[in-house]
This record gives structure tokens, C-alpha cells and sequence, in this order.
């Protein structure tokens, strides 16, 4: 080893003793005769002082040193002088007089302090990552990214599940994003696909016997990026035998309460997790990830204008829509631009618009005043509950659609407005979710996956009856607003499996293409199973009080999802695109780097 001990070791008790650190250059500090620098390393910070009368080679050597350079530096362990001991260093009772220094490798002045944690464009860290991961601050992400998962894994594998690594390379069929693809050099036209999920291969090790399995599993989504969603993340991956909602809530509920005590910045809101059906929470808040870190739940106003002459809610209703609403407190002064903002988040999830209701006094100001009753308007402020100075937000249409757009509204004022409380985690289980949705072109899509089986044998039936009605087994996991994750008890009957499929749109013969493997693999004895998987870049965004999860990423991509360090992607070398069969077709619309 080119040391003897870390810039974090040394202490007192190493007085008198020669070591050898070996590190980069944090700051330097130069006093004419005596200078001083402090060295630096993953584990910690030492200060070594070189004389130029006691020592002439090592004072010039730590004289010439910048930031960045990488020494190796032999000396003698002292005691600091009184008055001169760092309290904030673990090393602060001790420096390490100089008696040899090798520069192991100089450095160009870096593009950004190490020493200071100020702002630097990101765009700029990505690309010198190096760099960055030395500020103490993408290094702590570090460290608890590592934590995080290893006490993951520790606790599911001290609990009796394996770790199975499954394939990467695998068969393309995307059931929510778009897949990733590999062309295949040997198969010449055909491709592999990166794993969204391990979900067929994690459902197949149970119809072989594995009984528990886990894995921190790499996973990739060619989806648009965001803040809190990224091409390339990780997932806890968890699946069980013969195990019921309750038993995978349980045990997964135990694995995050635990992280969340060793690991957060603040304690969890309440103990054991809470749990909230699906119908509850469109019906309180809009969104089967309520944050419930603070109220302005929904109120339904439906009955209110139910024989309205106003044709935007009239024709709603008519059409079995509804009209959901919520009071905003004090924000009856609300400008134009104000409510032409909550608007617009009200569109994104697909509102034709959102009209407001100020009270002031006995008056009602609002676009719409005018084309109701006072009985309607008296109707609106008591089934409200709004007073005076309150402003009122309301969407028509249909209920997932109303309840979806208000509850995005909320979600908006909640951060605008600041009224979460920050001082604990609010997490609960969301259950009990329908197992299709209608899409906006009137066909079907599942509400979790797939593969998620019904509730129970009576749900079941709905399958091959009034299938609209048959609840999911799915449960999710939510924490402030965040779903952290969500799992399901499978489907593990190829008849059944099919049916699901039929819903969807999949006949039996494009499915037998597209599923084959987990099909045939459900005619083999295939046991009751079930299980979850949850987002650890995401985990770890909240227990390090992020809004971005691409900060706990070694190397991550910016929001475009280009990769400033390695210039990626980049064209292919003609000759790789000959020996695969392919060739480029520009699309010149696509994003620049």
C-alpha cells in the first residue's frame, strides 16, 4: 500500500508515530517558512506542516502543491498546539509534520471547487464527475446510496430470500415504456431488449421453486425523463410463494421502516404504516399517491349542480361525469395568472379547463356567476365549506379524469403554498386498485401490470363477467407524495393469464408470441405468488431530502438523457452498423446535445 493509514485515521494516540497518508491536495496554506496543507481522501481530512528550516525538500514539495495534486506524504504524528485543534475534523487534534513528500500526479485547475459546495451547472458536474464525486456532498450520496442497499439486501437475505441475478438481455415487449434494444450481430434483423423489470423472470424463479427471492436489480425505461424518473434505475426486487397481500405488505413494511430509522433525516409520521384503499384516496386527494402531509382534500359538488343550467357541468353530469373540487384558503385574491396556472397543471391531466369561485362576503366572483342560481351558489359554499376569503377550484368531467386534474392542482398548491409539514415522513400503503382503466381512445389498460391478479375468487369471476368492476391485488407503497414502489399477487393460471391479456387487447395467439415463456412455465405447477418492487434511486432522493434522483447516481444522464462524460450516445462505427444489418435513418427533429 502507498499508505499506511486514511486522512481519516489519525488521533492522538498515534502521537510520536511515523505514518505515510497519501491523498489529494484539499487546501494549502503557505506562512512564508511554514505551510501548511490539508490532505484529503474519502475517509477524511489531515493537515500536514512542513518547516523550511526543519525540513527544506518537503516544504518546497507542499509550497509547490495545488488543489487537486496527489501526494504521498511520510511524517511524524503531533499534537496540534494549543488553540489550533479543529473540532470539526475527527483529525483536529493532530497534524502530521512532513519529513517526505512524492507527488504521485499533478492536476489542472479544476473546472469547479472541491473545497466549497457552491452551485455548479449540471450539465458541468456530469461531465467532469470525477471531480464532483470528491465534493463531500456527492460522496455522502455515495455512502448512503451503498448503506441503503446493502442493508436492503442483508435484510431480505438474513429473512431467507436468495439473491438470483437474472439476464439482462432479453425479449422485447414493452408493457409500459419503451424498451431499450440490442441488435444481435448473429441473429442478423432481430434484437434483445434491456429489462424494464424482471417481472416474468422473477415470476418464473417461483414456478421453479426458489420460494424467495431478491435482487437490487438494474432496470432500463426508455421513457421521458424527469426529476424522479431516469432511463437507467434500480429496484428492490422482491417475490415470494405462497404469500397473500398482507404477507408481502408485512415484510416489505418492516425492510422501509427500518431503513427510514437508520437512514432519514426525520422520523416516520406514524407506525404501522397506515393503509388507504384506492377509491379512498381518488376521492380524498385526486391521486393513488396522496401526500397527506397536509389537507385541502377534495370535495365532490356533483349533487350540487346536478339540473344546472350552466352548459360546461350540465352536459358533464348528463354524461355520468362529475364535478371535484377544493377549497384553497385565503386565496380568494388569486390573480388571473394564478388561476390560468393551476389551469394549466389541471390540463396535463387531461381537464378541458378549471373554473374558480372567490368569496368575498355574501358576493360569489366567478367567470360562471352569472349562469347560477343563488340557491346554487348558497349550495356551493355550504357543501364546501368555504368561507369568506377561500377560493374554489372545480373541474368537470369524467371522475378519474376531474379527481386526477384537481388532485394535480393540489399537489401544485401544496408545494406553491408550502403547506406540507416537513417535520416527519408520511408513508402508507395504497391497496385495493381497480385491474383495468379505461385509455382515452375507449380501449383498456391495466391499472399496476399486466400480470397483477384479481383480490379474490369473487373478483375473479368479473373477469369473464363485468370486468370493470374486478379489483386488483395490487398494493403500493407511498411516502409524501412519492410512490416509492407497488407489487401485486400474480396471476398464476395460463387461463386466467390469458383473459387478462384478451381484456388488454391481446388475442391468444399474440400473447402465446409475446409471453411465451411465462405462459407455458404457468402450466407446470405454478404456485400462488406475489411481490413487490420499489425504486432505490428514489428511496434514497428522500431519505437525502433531494427533489432529483440523478444525485445518487454515480454517472448520471442529464433531463434529455444525454451522458456529458462519456458524449453519449454517439454515432456507431459504419462497420458495427454493416455487421448488424442496419442502417441509420436521420431524424433531424430529435434533441441536440
Amino acid at each position: 500500500m502507498l499508505r499506511t493509514k486514511t486522512c481519516g485515521e489519525a488521533r492522538a494516540s498515534d502521537a510520536g508515530h511515523e505514518i505515510t497518508l497519501a491523498g489529494w491536495v484539499h487546501r494549502r496554506r503557505d506562512h512564508g517558512e511554514l505551510t501548511f496543507i490539508d490532505l484529503r481522501d474519502r475517509y477524511g481530512i489531515t493537515q500536514v506542516v512542513a518547516h523550511a528550516k526543519e525540513n527544506a525538500a518537503a516544504h518546497a514539495a507542499l509550497k509547490d502543491a495545488r488543489s487537486e495534486w496527489v501526494l504521498q506524504v511520510s511524517g511524524t504524528v503531533r499534537a496540534r498546539p494549543e488553540g489550533t485543534r479543529n473540532s470539526k475534523l475527527a483529525t483536529g487534534d493532530v497534524e502530521v509534520v512532513a519529513g517526505r513528500v512524492i507527488v504521485l500526479n499533478e492536476s489542472k485547475t479544476p473546472p469547479f471547487y472541491v473545497n466549497e459546495e457552491t452551485e455548479v451547472e449540471e450539465t458541468l458536474r456530469w461531465k467532469y464527475r470525477y471531480i464532483d464525486l470528491r465534493r463531500e456532498r456527492s460522496r455522502e450520496l455515495m455512502r448512503l446510496r451503498h448503506e441503503v442497499t446493502n442493508f436492503m439486501r442483508s435484510y431480505f437475505v438474513e429473512r431467507g430470500f436468495w439473491e438470483i441475478e437474472t439476464t439482462m438481455l432479453i425479449r422485447s415487449d414493452p408493457t409500459g415504456a419503451r424498451d431499450f434494444v440490442v441488435p444481435s450481430r448473429y441473429y442478423p434483423g432481430k434484437v434483445w431488449a434491456l429489462p424494464q423489470s424482471p417481472q416474468q423472470l422473477k415470476q418464473i424463479l417461483m414456478v421453479g421453486g426458489i420460494d424467495k427471492y431478491v435482487q437490487i436489480a438494474r432496470c432500463f425505461r426508455d421513457e421521458d425523463p424527469r426529476a424522479d424518473r431516469i432511463y437507467e434505475l434500480t429496484q428492490l426486487d422482491v417475490e415470494m410463494t405462497f404469500v397473500e397481500p398482507d404477507d408481502v405488505m408485512e415484510i416489505v413494511e418492516g425492510c422501509y421502516t427500518a431503513v427510514f430509522d437508520k437512514f432519514a433525516k426525520k422520523p416516520l409520521h406514524r407506525r404501522p404504516l397506515p393503509r388507504m384503499t384506492y377509491d379512498e384516496a381518488m376521492k380524498r386527494f385526486g391521486t393513488d399517491r396522496p401526500d397527506t402531509r397536509f389537507g385541502l382534500e377534495l370535495v365532490d359538488l356533483t349533487d350540487v349542480f346536478r339540473g344546472t343550467s350552466f352548459g360546461v357541468f350540465r352536459d358533464s353530469i348528463a354524461e355520468g361525469g362529475s364535478i371535484r373540487a377544493l377549497v384553497v384558503p385565503g386565496k380568494a385574491g388569486a390573480t388571473r395568472k394564478d388561476i390560468d396556472g393551476w389551469t394549466a397543471v389541471a390540463k396535463t391531466r387531461g381537464a378541458k379547463g378549471l373554473v374558480s369561485f372567490a368569496f368575498a362576503g355574501s358576493e360569489v366572483r366567478s367567470p360562471i356567476a352569472k349562469f347560477l342560481s343563488p340557491e346554487e351558489l348558497g349550495r356551493l359554499r355550504s357543501v364546501s365549506g368555504a368561507k369568506d376569503g377561500d377560493l374554489l377550484l372545480a373541474v368537470a368531467a369524467e371522475y378519474r379524469v376531474a379527481s386526477r386534474s384537481i388532485g394535480a392542482v393540489r399537489q401544485q398548491l401544496g408545494d406553491e403554498l408550502r403547506l406540507a409539514d416537513e417535520s416527519t415522513h408520511h408513508m402508507m400503503w395504497i391497496n385495493r386498485f381497480p385491474m383495468f382503466e379505461r385509455t382515452p381512445d375507449g380501449s383498456w389498460t391495466f391499472s399496476h401490470n399486466p400480470f397483477a391478479g384479481p383480490l379474490d375468487a369473487e373478483n375473479a369471476k368479473l373477469l369473464y363477467g363485468d370486468f370493470a368492476k374486478a379489483t386488483s391485488s395490487q398494493y403500493d407503497l407511498v411516502v409524501d407524495g412519492n410512490e416509492l414502489g407497488g407489487g401485486s399477487i400474480r396471476i398464476y393460471n395460463r387461463v386466467m393469464q390469458e383473459r387478462a391479456f384478451e381484456i388488454l387487447g391481446i388475442s391468444k395467439e399474440e400473447g402465446a408470441v409475446r409471453f411465451s415463456a411465462l405462459l407455458d412455465a404457468l402450466e407446470y405447477g405454478a404456485p400462488p405468488e406475489g411481490g413487490i418492487a420499489t425504486g432505490v434511486d428514489r428511496t434514497v432522493m428522500i431519505l437525502a431530502g433531494l427533489s432529483n434522483a440523478r444525485e445518487t447516481i454515480a454517472f448520471p444522464k442529464t433531463q434529455t438523457g444525454y451522458d456529458p462524460l462519456l458524449d453519449a450516445p454517439a454515432p456507431i462505427d459504419p462497420k458495427q452498423l454493416e455487421d448488424l444489418g442496419l442502417r441509420v435513418v436521420a431524424k433531424p427533429d430529435r434533441p441536440s446535445t
